[in-house]
């Protein structure tokens, strides 16, 4: 799958063949993932790649970390890759490289990706102890580029994590009924899912890692022109979504509400401000119903 050379970070390079190998073993898998398309890959990358990124991983007071801290969600995040250490941002393009759109498109199915060079809502994730992430659907139109959000990878970089410390990915079906799927966040796991307006996950259960402990992750996003148009609804920011017996502060965000609509709006508008005009003259030109 991968060409690590003199054992370094910089020297790491994706395998086409070999990843169109892997996609070819596991696509069938994750199509059939439950509740919604999914695949976890345990030993995802050279170990001596990850242990470079997490050697500059950023603590939670080195760095301007964008902080999260409310009752949906308590985390820390940076996606600002020029403050990122040299191995960080190398294994962050190779993620956004052509060898590895190639093996998710064909991993699933989905055509024509683009990947995120701005890693909104994306890059480096921590969340210290007592920290949570809600059960959710993520927001599902780029605020810059106008393009449907279509898949998820999150790279986890946890050495020696223990179950105990929790911090689980949960899958939960589309009727909030139940948790179908959790997934510890070890060390070069790494977890591909699809992204609809009722793929909800999360991690809602607060962490109890060590003091000094945090949960470390990547997280990419990536994007089409179109998605399949019985996926298609109103333009919405994150969904958060109670689970049975649980209370989430304020009415959670309904994509088929005038509220909804009003974000498609001002997603649309910011993308209008900062699309140079020839570019956007020429998206109008080639846009066609979605499929």
């Amino acid at each position: 799958m991968s060409t690590p050379r003199q054992g370094t970070t910089k020297d790491f390079h994706f395998d086409r063949d070999a990843l169109l190998a892997l996609a070819e073993e596991k696509r069938e898998a994750y199509a059939a993932g439950h509740p919604f398309p999914h695949i976890v890959m345990d030993d995802f990358l050279p170990p001596e790649v990850l242990d470079g990124v997490l050697a500059e991983f950023p603590k939670p007071r080195q760095a301007e970390w964008e902080t999260f801290d409310s009752p949906l969600e308590r985390k820390l995040a940076s996606n600002d890759d020029s403050a990122m250490g040299e191995a960080t941002r190398h294994v962050l393009a190779e993620l956004n490289s052509g060898p590895f759109i190639d093996f998710l498109e064909r991993l699933t199915g989905i055509e024509g990706l683009i990947p995120d060079p701005h890693f909104v809502g994306g890059g480096l994730h921590q969340i210290e102890r007592g920290g949570h992430l809600k059960v959710h659907a993520d927001f599902n139109r780029h605020p810059r580029t106008g393009l449907e959000r279509r898949l998820n990878v999150l790279l986890y970089l946890n050495r020696g994590w223990e179950p105990e410390y929790g911090g689980a990915f949960e899958l939960w079906n589309r009727d909030m009924s139940g948790c179908e799927a959790k997934v510890l966040p070890y060390f070069n796991r790494c977890v591909v899912f699809t992204t609809t307006d009722t793929s909800f996950h999360g991690h809602p259960e607060p962490l109890s890692c060590p003091e000094g402990e945090t949960r470390k992750s990547m997280a990419l996003y990536y994007y089409s022109r179109t998605r399949p148009r019985e996926e298609s609804g109103g333009d919405h920011n994150t969904l958060f979504q109670a689970r049975p017996g649980e209370e989430l502060p304020g009415p959670a965000p309904d994509r088929e509400t005038d509220g909804g609509r009003r974000l498609g709006e001002r997603l649309k508008a910011a993308a209008r401000r900062v699309t140079p005009p020839i570019i956007a003259d020429a998206v109008r030109r080639r846009r066609t119903p979605r499929t």
